[in-house]
C-alpha cells in the first residue's frame, strides 16, 4: 500500500474525478491567482467556527492567503467561544434520535445545540458579554463607534480573555485576524447572539445604537477597499456555504459598475463555492456561478468552481493543499 507524505500528495494522487477532481481544480487556480499577485476573500456561513474551522484557517491567515473575510455574526463570536470554553463544549452523537423533551434538557443544562455539538451558554456567551459590554459601554460614553469585528478585535488584543484560553490560540482564526488587523466585513450582525445582546442594552437605554457601524457601513467600507485592491490580478471570492455572507460582499461589484457608474470596476477574479445546497427554486446558495455573470458578478472568463459537498470536510483539505501539508 502506498504511503503518502503529505496531504496534498493523496489529493493529487486519489482525488482524480467528479467532485473530488473539482476540488484539486479550485485550490490550483485559487494558488495561482495568488501567486499572479491576486487578492482573495474567504466568506463564511453556517458554523465553520463550531466546526473548528480555524485550525486551519488561522494558518491561512498567519501565510498572507486570505486578504478578507466576509462572515456571519455566528462565525466571528463562535471561534471566541470555542476559544475560551471549549472544555465545556457537548458533543451529542445520537443528535438526530434526540426527542422534543430531550432538546428541553439540553436547554435547561445552558446547552445550545449545533447539530451535534452543544455550546454551554454561561462559559461562552456570558463569559463573553460582560468583556465586550465593557468596550460597548466605553465607546458610546465617549462617542465613539465601530464595527462589530472592532470591538471583538480590541477585546482580543486587550489580552482579557487569555485567562479563560482552552485551545491552543494558534487555532483560533479570530486570534489569527486580530493580530494581523485583517480585514472583515459581517452583514447581517445583529442577528448573532452577540448582536441580540448589544440590542438588549440598546432597548434598556444603557447604549444607542448608532454605538455600532452598521451593514451599510460595511458595505460604504467595502466599496472603498475593493476600488483599492482589484487592479492586476484582482480580487478572488472563496465562498464557504452560502447565504448572506457570501451574497453581500459579491454584490459590490455590480453595485459600483451600476449603481456608482463606475465602468472600469473588475469583476471578481476567482470564484469557488462550497456547498451542499440544492440547484433549484431561486436559491442564492444553489446558484451555478453562471447565473452570476447575469447579475454583472462574474465575468465569462472568471475561473469558476462549485464543490457540492460538505464544506466542514471539503474546506480544510483545500487548506491543507493551500499550505502545502
Amino acid at each position: 500500500m502506498k504511503k503518502y507524505n503529505s496531504i496534498r500528495e493523496f489529493m493529487e494522487t486519489n482525488y482524480l474525478h467528479f467532485n473530488s477532481a473539482t476540488v484539486i481544480d479550485a485550490a490550483k487556480a485559487y494558488e495561482t491567482h495568488l501567486t499572479e499577485g491576486g487578492k482573495m476573500m474567504v466568506t463564511l456561513a453556517g458554523a465553520m467556527s463550531t466546526a473548528e474551522l480555524g485550525i486551519s484557517l488561522a494558518e491561512m491567515i498567519r501565510q498572507g492567503k486570505v486578504d478578507i473575510i466576509s462572515c456571519t455574526g455566528a462565525n466571528l463570536e463562535e471561534d471566541l467561544m470555542n476559544l475560551v470554553a471549549h472544555d465545556h463544549y457537548r458533543r451529542v452523537p445520537n443528535y438526530r434520535d434526540l426527542t422534543p423533551q430531550d432538546e428541553w434538557a439540553l436547554l435547561e443544562e445552558g446547552l445550545n445545540r449545533v447539530t451535534d455539538t452543544c455550546i454551554p451558554e454561561e462559559e461562552a456567551f456570558r463569559r463573553l458579554q460582560k468583556h465586550i459590554h465593557a468596550l460597548w459601554k466605553e465607546a458610546n460614553d465617549k462617542g465613539e463607534r465601530y464595527f462589530p469585528h472592532e470591538f471583538m478585535y480590541k477585546m482580543i488584543l486587550s489580552g482579557v480573555l487569555e485567562q479563560y484560553y482552552q485551545i491552543d490560540p494558534k487555532n483560533s482564526w479570530m486570534v489569527a485576524a486580530a493580530e494581523r488587523n485583517l480585514p472583515i466585513v459581517v452583514p447581517g450582525w445583529e442577528d448573532s447572539t452577540m448582536g441580540n445582546i448589544f440590542a438588549s442594552y440598546c432597548i434598556k437605554g444603557e447604549i444607542i445604537p448608532t454605538t455600532m457601524k452598521s451593514g451599510i457601513e460595511y458595505m460604504m467600507w467595502l466599496a472603498d477597499w475593493y476600488t483599492k485592491n482589484s487592479s492586476g490580478k484582482g480580487v478572488g471570492f472563496f465562498q464557504i456555504g452560502g447565504g448572506i455572507a457570501g451574497d453581500f460582499p459579491i454584490c459590490v461589484v455590480p453595485m459600483l459598475y451600476q449603481d456608482m457608474e463606475m465602468h472600469d470596476v473588475p469583476f471578481w477574479g476567482y470564484f469557488c463555492q462550497i456547498s451542499d445546497s440544492t440547484t433549484s427554486y431561486g436559491s442564492y446558495s444553489g446558484a451555478v456561478p453562471n447565473e452570476k455573470i447575469t447579475w454583472g458578478k462574474l465575468d465569462i472568463h472568471t475561473p469558476k468552481f462549485v464543490i457540492e459537498s460538505d464544506a466542514t470536510i471539503v474546506a480544510p483539505l483545500i487548506f491543507a493543499w493551500l499550505l502545502n501539508q
